[in-house]
């Protein structure tokens, strides 16, 4: 990493609209049969990358490696000089895929039903996932009088939004308590959609008594709304691991711009050494991030309890990717898929065993 302070980076921040959804035979125009993009990335050389990265993420502690690799300097550091970063900041996953089809956005973090769905619309032709960013987070926080899981019968439940990542485990954990729910708000629990900067107003009203919250709503219930935690989700996966987001590209992005992408995975891996290096900065720089983004500061307390309970890491934790889209498909928000292909993680792998560092596995999905 260059010693030099970090050179600015070009920011075109801004929320995403709708995008019109292209064909998938359009989509599936772009792919080529005659080679292996991610084996050209991952034989590339980054030194000579050049070009600009058309990036998306959230203003969300889940997307900490974002906000850390723009906010703290770390991208521009690590990047070659010729590489710009245009930034667009998503309000949620279905908007960044959207974004991707309309070929607005090269690379994204993202939640992983979004990748599934973006995946899936496609025909496995639009989009490949590169690398994992975070894992854990989310989980089940409670009014005081909710002691047992029965006295959720009759509640409302919020999720952030219908078929996002934390409404499927919602509604898929319910489903294997015993309790029926239906897109409508009905059956035995009421499965409410309300947006994350919603949620703590209708829990402190009592709009809804319970939320399946991702950080760092998660920890802003638990210590500012009298919240209690019920489940945290890391309870429901082998070695208390899931993934929380990771990093998608657009495949013609892959195909044309391999030099491009393995510089930014080495960026990517860098954002998660500063993390890991230095908590506290990337806990203020990461704020520092969002209060620019949305004018609102979180509490330190807040954020703090959130990076505590999140994993920042490379490995894209495939099994549960797999795991989340068996339990969609279970309730209903998704038809079969076949996700076998869905990670390209031959440049990431090459960018690890530069550094010495062990590589990551797709397992069944490879």
């Amino acid at each position: 990493m260059s010693s030099a302070s970090p050179r600015p980076l070009k920011r075109r921040s801004v929320i995403a609209a709708a995008a019109a959804l292209p064909a998938v035979s359009a989509l599936a125009a772009c792919g080529t049969d005659d080679e292996n993009p991610d084996e050209a990335a991952a034989d590339a050389d980054s030194a000579t990358a050049s070009g600009t990265i058309r990036l998306g993420y959230f203003g969300n502690v889940t997307h900490a490696p974002a906000l850390v690799g723009l906010e703290a300097g770390v991208f521009a550091d690590t990047l070659p000089e010729a590489v710009t970063i245009e930034e667009t900041v998503f309000n949620a996953g279905p908007s960044a895929i959207e974004a991707l089809f309309a070929d607005a956005i090269d690379i994204s973090y993202i939640g992983p039903n979004p990748a599934i769905n973006g995946w899936a619309q496609s025909g496995g032709q639009a989009l490949h996932i590169i690398a994992g960013s975070t894992s854990g987070g989310a989980g089940l926080v409670v009014k005081p009088e909710i002691t047992v899981v029965e006295d959720l019968r009759g509640k409302a439940l919020a999720t952030p939004q219908l078929g996002n990542t934390q409404d499927v485990a919602a509604r898929y954990w319910l489903k294997e308590q015993g309790f029926a729910t239906d897109e409508n708000g009905g059956g035995d629990v009421s499965v409410t959609p309300i947006d994350n900067s919603e949620v703590a107003a209708a829990f402190d009203d009592g709009t809804v008594q319970a939320a399946w919250a991702v950080e760092p709503r998660y920890s802003d219930l638990l210590l500012k709304h009298g919240g209690v935690e019920f489940l945290n989700e890391r309870e429901l996966w082998d070695g208390g691991e899931f993934v929380t987001t990771h990093i998608i590209v657009s495949k013609t992005f892959l195909d044309a711009q391999p030099a491009l992408v393995k510089a930014f995975l080495e960026g990517h891996l860098a954002a998660l050494d500063y993390i890991a290096a230095n908590p506290d900065e990337a806990q203020v720089k990461s704020n520092d991030r969002i209060e620019a983004l949305t004018d609102k500061r979180l509490d330190d307390e807040v954020i703090a309890a959130a990076f505590a309970n999140l994993s920042f890491t490379a490995d894209p934790i495939a099994a549960s990717l797999q795991g989340s889209k068996e339990h969609a498909v279970e309730i209903g928000l998704l038809d079969e898929v076949d996700l076998t292909g869905i990670y390209a993680l031959d440049a990431l792998n090459q960018v690890l065993a530069d550094r010495g560092d062990a590589e990551v596995s797709a397992g069944d999905l490879a």
